[in-house]
């Protein structure tokens, strides 16, 4: 297996776990992995009463020297205009059932975990930028 393959395996498995720790902090996952065209995708968009919330999902294995110092490091300026771009292609694209705009938010979900893949910590950021 590649790095390319270890990479896109780690990160599912990062978005899988702050999925788990969405629902069950109350958060309703409507989408994973949402497709926007050639734009890209969004991690997990969710609901949480009438706010929306885009949540970018960063995972790190402990100990290793690849990228920032944590997982949230990795969210800067662009990577953050990317998601808002993504988030409004999103919104055209989708049907809302009550036809007015919910209240939005962005959220960050780091996740580290050890070198066999059990997790080590999570920090979810509410309105993260």
């Amino acid at each position: 297996m590649d790095s390319h393959d270890r990479r896109r395996q780690l990160g599912a498995h990062g978005e899988r776990l702050a999925g788990e720790h969405m629902e069950r902090a109350g958060y309703r996952v409507l989408e994973r992995n949402a497709r926007c065209g050639r734009l890209g995708e969004l991690d997990i968009v969710a609901r949480q009463g009438r706010c929306l919330v885009f949540c970018e999902v960063k995972t790190r294995v402990a100990g290793t020297r690849a990228g920032p110092d944590g997982p949230l490091d990795a969210i800067g300026s662009v990577k953050r205009r990317r998601i808002r771009r993504l988030a409004a292609a999103w919104l055209r694209t989708r049907e809302r059932p009550d036809g007015a705009l919910p209240w939005i938010r962005f959220d960050a979900i780091g996740v580290t975990v050890d070198r066999a893949g059990r997790l080590l910590a999570l920090e979810h950021v509410e309105d993260a930028f």
